[in-house]
């Protein structure tokens, strides 16, 4: 097993060098680069990481140096209209107002992620990135429209239902927010990136804008699973929120996965829903699943017993209390009826 995973490694380092990377710095007359205490920090951590789970290998530090994992190419399909035919509906404007009208206007305003393998709760930094969370409650709410490339249209409806993590990386990051589920779509428009002081990427559960390149944000996020002070250089990853359900954090993380460090059973955001706390998100509760409607369900009565069909609606069955009451020889009678 332990050489499997050095031949695929190797394998992956030879990729690498040969495409070459977009988001990595150039290195310096010296041959050092800024990111080699860093990478180093991660190859101690991937030591002590367990390389398998069920027996299926973990691929690690197999990443460019930014949390988006994009390749010229990558997820094309012929079919998909990825720029928008017509400009954007609500010409690039979106509000926070616009983004929760209709909501309480009590408590912290708090997202809840409700995934395949938990519920993750976040608190929204709506004062210090309001432009960030206005964009992302709106793609959650469905009051921002943004462009289906599948449909060829804008849409409206909750952007983040059932989309799923594309990227996994125990130690480091989970990342969503691409319907496609390749890390390639669009949304048809872009918001700029909205650092702010002190902002630092040093924990875990850290709600942050994923992007690749400077001011083009759109849907996708990542969620850290530890300390990436390596990042708090780039203002494109905006930190827009703080989350508390971390261990779910760990558990996505973790899950099997394969090249690029995706998932190798599908894991999804089943919805995300935007609430307000009193308290926050130390303080929130799962919202229970939500059925649609009603006059959907078609229930079904159970199975009719040996009793039920010798009778065949001769006569009304005989009831407990009346079963009780009856001699042994009547009752005999009648279940061999």
């Amino acid at each position: 097993m332990h050489s499997r995973l050095h031949s695929l490694h190797v394998l992956a380092l030879s990729a690498a060098m040969a495409t070459g990377c977009s988001s990595c710095h150039e290195p310096s007359a010296s041959g050092a680069t800024p990111e080699t205490a860093a990478g180093a920090h991660r190859s101690v951590k991937a030591a002590q990481t367990p390389t398998t789970i069920d027996g299926v290998p973990l691929i690690e530090n197999r990443r460019p140096q930014g949390p988006t994992p994009s390749r010229p190419g990558e997820g094309q399909d012929q079919h998909l209209v990825r720029e928008p035919t017509s400009p954007d509906p609500q010409g690039g404007h979106f509000t926070l107002e616009q983004a929760v009208e209709g909501m309480p206007t009590d408590g912290q305003l708090v997202a809840e992620i409700n995934t395949d393998l938990g519920t993750i709760m976040c608190d929204l930094y709506a004062d210090r990135t309001p432009n960030t969370v206005a964009n992302f409650i709106g793609l959650a709410r469905g009051k921002r429209q943004w462009w289906d490339a599948r449909q060829a249209q804008w849409r409206t409806r909750p952007y983040y239902n059932r989309s799923a993590f594309d990227r996994v990386i125990p130690d480091d990051l989970i990342q969503a927010g691409d319907y496609l589920g390749d890390g390639t779509s669009t949304v048809g428009y872009s918001i700029p990136d909205e650092p702010w002081t002190g902002q630092s990427h040093d924990r875990a559960g850290l709600l942050c804008m994923a992007s690749t390149a400077v001011n083009q944000n759109g849907a996708q996020f990542f969620i850290t699973d530890g300390p990436r002070p390596e990042l708090d250089a780039d203002s494109r990853y905006t930190v827009f929120g703080r989350c508390v359900q971390t261990d779910t954090v760990q558990h996505i993380a973790r899950v099997p996965q394969g090249e690029d460090n995706r998932p190798l059973t599908r894991v999804e955001i089943v919805r995300i829903l935007i609430r307000r706390v009193a308290g926050g998100a130390t303080a929130a509760q799962r919202t229970p699943p939500h059925v649609e409607d009603p006059a959907d369900l078609h229930p079904r009565g159970a199975s009719p017993g040996p009793a039920e069909l010798n009778y065949h609606g001769r006569e009304p069955l005989p009831t407990g209390a009346d079963l009780a009451n009856m001699a042994p020889n009547a009752t005999m009678a009648a279940n061999a009826n």
